[in-house]
Order: structure tokens, then sequence, then C-alpha cells
């Protein structure tokens, strides 16, 4: 990333420490507290904000600590605490034991000064960076094989530290050599080598102050534009860093403190969260690289100022600590676009009493009574007919030969003779057969008939018969009994200018074979 600004001015960069330390995850966090009594002693206290309300829990050891030391929270609910003992920082992790806390012992690094970089992404290791003469060593306090090591040395004097991957192997320092400021990245695989990341103008001061992996969204402080000012550019694209101007602010100055995740090559729609600072007080802010202007936000009461975490919806959560409720997390950012400034609502004014009123009289009970008119007659219900039985077999005399069991089958007698040809000499409500089915009509009108599908999509369709018993798509005969057929009654009769059939008959099943499986369909009326 290049831009053209070869005025040379440089400009003292004040470095902020948050109140509140945030793990990796979101999960925890950590800070200093101080007791209510006179003396004011601090102690560590670490938040639990992975639940549905975040809750405080005190890790407060034998004596006091030190307001300088510096807290570190893990993902396993540890916290790493850097004490400053005579020439040397002691590394140990704390964590609640019952009603009391443990500590365990890390180590010692023998140095006169040692930083905490952020929290790694992995949420389980914790480094440092210990200023030499020309060299900067790069501590592991946590997470290594034993206690602390040195696992790098990188020429220059180093700050700051950004993370640039979720993997936490390039790291992103911010290196002064030969009265210039660059920001370099170191790769921790490779003993800590490092490369140049950042450089505006040869003569300019460029520090990176945010980093966000998924976008790859780059927040810089650079004096290449001819002052110090903030500009925003994309890791690993070729066009220049751009510097808006509502990142300029007439009075006071802002400071990044988180940015929006989940935004994969999205950089100008992911949000970022600034720490305003006036000579009127702190409060929040946020912007986008698409947007233009910069939405200040009313911070809560008892607000950790510069601690602040998004969530991949677009949610700004802040955390605060008040004397009423020491631990709350305020929702200040939903997930639209932006966010608008929260007006205090006007207070309502007061309103007179109302006198008392009288309760009403439950309703009565209303009274039924018939009509004084006769009732009309009922409306006849239709019958629906009776079943006939069959008839029963003829008394046999003793000693009578009993009939064979398998006997040739009786058209006459079959509940089925209305299908096809009636037998001669049956007369219409004769013995053998369904009485309504044998006083059917024997007419049809000759638009009635059954359209023979063609060849391509015959096995498609079902295979129908007629009612004199012939399938109309494979032209086999249907015979009584067998499975797979269709029943249809007789053809109905229709009169001359008559919308429905004399007489309608009752539903009759309807057996349809669909490609050769047998299956019966509902009741069909015909």
């Amino acid at each position: 990333m290049t831009i053209c600004a070869p005025e040379d001015a440089t400009a003292p960069v004040s470095t902020h420490r948050a109140a509140l330390t945030i793990a990796a995850d979101g999960s925890y966090a950590a800070r200093l507290a101080r007791h209510d009594d006179a003396a004011g002693s601090w102690f560590p206290e670490r938040w639990t904000l992975s639940g549905p309300e975040p809750y405080a829990v005190p890790l407060q050891g034998t004596q006091p600590e030190e307001p300088d030391s510096a807290l570190l929270p893990l993902t396993d609910g540890r916290v790493l605490i850097l004490r400053r003992v005579a020439d040397r920082f002691a590394a140990s992790l704390l964590y609640p034991a019952g009603p009391g806390t443990g500590e365990l012992l890390l180590g010692a690094v023998p140095a006169p000064e040692l930083t905490l970089l952020p929290p790694a992404p992995d949420g389980k290791r914790a480094y440092a960076l210990a200023p030499e003469a020309h060299h900067t060593a790069l501590w592991l306090l946590h997470g290594g094989a034993g206690g602390p090591e040195r696992i790098a040395r990188i020429p220059g004097r180093c700050t700051g530290g950004v993370w640039l991957d979720r993997g936490g192997r390039l790291l992103a320092l911010d290196r002064e050599r030969d009265g210039r400021t660059k920001t370099v990245v170191a790769d921790l695989e490779r003993g800590g080598e490092t490369g140049p990341l950042l450089q505006i103008t040869e003569e300019s001061n460029d520090r990176l102050l945010l980093a966000d992996p998924d976008s790859g969204l780059l927040l810089v402080r650079s004096d290449a534009p001819g002052h110090d000012r903030l500009g925003w550019g994309v890791w690993g694209s070729s066009r220049p860093v751009r510097f808006p101007e509502c990142l300029r602010p007439a009075e006071g100055t802002l400071t990044p403190f988180a940015v929006q995740p989940g935004q994969t090559l999205a950089p100008e729609s992911c949000a970022v969260a600034f720490r305003m600072e006036t000579a009127n007080g702190t409060w929040p802010a946020v912007w986008r690289p698409a947007e233009r202007q910069v939405r200040h936000l009313p911070a809560p009461e008892g607000w950790l100022a510069g601690s602040g975490l998004w969530t991949a919806a677009g949610a700004l959560l802040l955390p605060y600590a008040t004397g009423a409720e020491p631990c709350g997390l305020a929702w200040v950012a939903g997930p639209g676009r932006g966010a608008e400034p929260v007006e205090p609502a006007e207070p309502l004014e007061s309103v007179e009493p109302v006198e008392s009123v009288e309760p009403a009289e439950p309703p009565r009970a209303v009274e039924t009574r018939r009509p004084a008119g006769p009732m009309p007659p009922a409306r006849p219900v239709g019958t629906m007919p009776l079943p006939v039985p069959l008839p029963a077999d003829p008394p046999r005399a003793a000693g009578a030969p009993r009939p064979a069991r398998h006997r040739r089958h009786d058209r006459s007698t079959s509940p089925y003779s209305h299908c096809g040809e009636r037998p001669a000499g049956r007369a219409p409500g004769a013995a053998g057969g369904l009485p309504w089915m044998q006083e059917l009509p024997t007419t049809a009108p000759q638009h009635l008939h059954i359209h023979r599908p063609g060849p391509r999509n015959r096995a498609t369709f079902p295979r129908i018969l007629t009612s004199a018993g012939q399938c109309r798509c494979s032209r086999r005969r249907w015979r009584p009994g067998r499975p797979g057929g269709a029943l249809f009654p007789a053809p109905l009769e229709f009169r001359a200018g008559a919308a429905q059939p004399v007489d309608r008959p009752p539903t009759v099943p309807l057996w349809v074979s669909l490609g050769g499986r047998r299956a019966r369909s509902r009741r069909v009326q015909l």
C-alpha cells in the first residue's frame, strides 16, 4: 500500500491502557478493581461474559496488588497476572478455588521492562515484549513446553502488537529504527523472522492500530499527509491508504478499540468502535469505511473506557461498573447499518389522581324464550338404502351328500352380474345381483367416452375399464373378480335439457392399475 505524501512530520502518540481486557473469544474479561476501604487497595477481578448475564468473581490474594500489575484472561477461565518483583517480572495464573483464589506460578522474566501483548487468537497463549539495547525480545509466558521462554529477538525497539491471522502465527509490531517508525510483521513459526508490512513513504511514521483477520481491514495512524491522521486500508490490496476527513475531529482524539468480526472479504462494511476523548468527557463512536461520517453514541454510566467487543451480527457491547451494578454489559448498537444516539426521554408531567369509580353492575342473565308462531315443518332427511342380505342356502336333508366346495362360477348369482351383458332370462329386479344396480338405465349419451392415451405416455396413465368390461388402454378383456380391474355401474340416462342425470347412483369402489402395481383409490361418485 502506497500513498504520495512527501511531507515530513512526526507527532507523539499517546498510549492508553484499557480498563478491562477481554479474552480472544469474548467469554471472559479481567481488570484491576479497588476496594471500598480507606486504603483503596487493588485486587484482580474476573468477569464472565458468555452466560445469560455477566457476573464478576474477585481473585484476591494474600496481599493487595500494585496498580501497575497487568492482567490477561484466557479462554479456559484462568487469568494471567504479571507482577514486578525487584528487577524482574513474575508471571502467575489465578483461578477461583472454592471460597478463595488459587495461584500457579509460571516463572520470572529478568527484564527492566515487560509489556503484555493482546490476547492470542487461540486464547491459550500469552506473549510479552521486553526491550533491550538494540533489540526487542519476544517472550512466550504461557502455552509453551515449560515456563516463560524467549522465542525471538527482533532488531530495533518494538511496541504495539496486532494479530493478523486466526492461527496466531503473524504478529504486527511497530518498530523504531533510525528515528522512523514502521510496521513490520513477525512470523512466529520461523523464529520471529520479520518483513515490512506498512510503509506509506520512506520519511513517514506509520503505525498499525487495529486489524481484522476476516476482512483484512487495517486501521493505521500516519503523518504521511503532513500531520498525524487516522487512515484505513486493506491488507494485500494494491489500493493506497485513505485518510477520511471524518476521522479528523476538530476537537479531541479518536482511538479505535474494537472491530466487527465475520465480515469476510467485505472491509468496507466492517464496523469499528472508537473512543472519543475531549475536554468535555469520553464516549464511544462507530464508523464504517463505506460511510462518510462518525456516529457518536451515549456512553453508559460507569463505562470502562477503551473496552468493548463486537458481535458478528453487528452489536456493540460495552462493559460498565457502578456502585449499584458492579458488573454490567450495555448493548449500545444494534445489528443495523448504523446506530443513532439515544436521546433521553422527556419526563412525564404529574397526573392528577382520578376519583374512584363505583363498579358496574354485573350483566343479567338473558332468558331464552320460544317464538310465538308455530315451528316450521322439519325437512325430510334422505334415507340411505339398506344392504340386501344374500339368500341363504336351502336346507339340506339328513344323510344327503355335502355339495362340493369348488364349484364353477355362476354368473347368474354373482354380485358382479351387472358388469357386461345381462344373462338371458333375467329381468330387472330378479334374483341374482344387487337390485339397485339392475334397475339402472341402460342408455348413455354419445359424448361420454374415455380417451386413449398416446403410445409414449401410455405407461403413466391408469388402465381404466369401461362398463362393458374392456380395457381401453391394453385392449384386454376383464373378468369378474380379477385383481387390477375397475368396477363401473351401467351407463346413466341423460335427458334432453337436463343438466344432471335422472338417477344418481351411490358411490362404488374404483380399482385402478398404475404401471402394473395395484392400488385402491378413494371412492368416487358417478
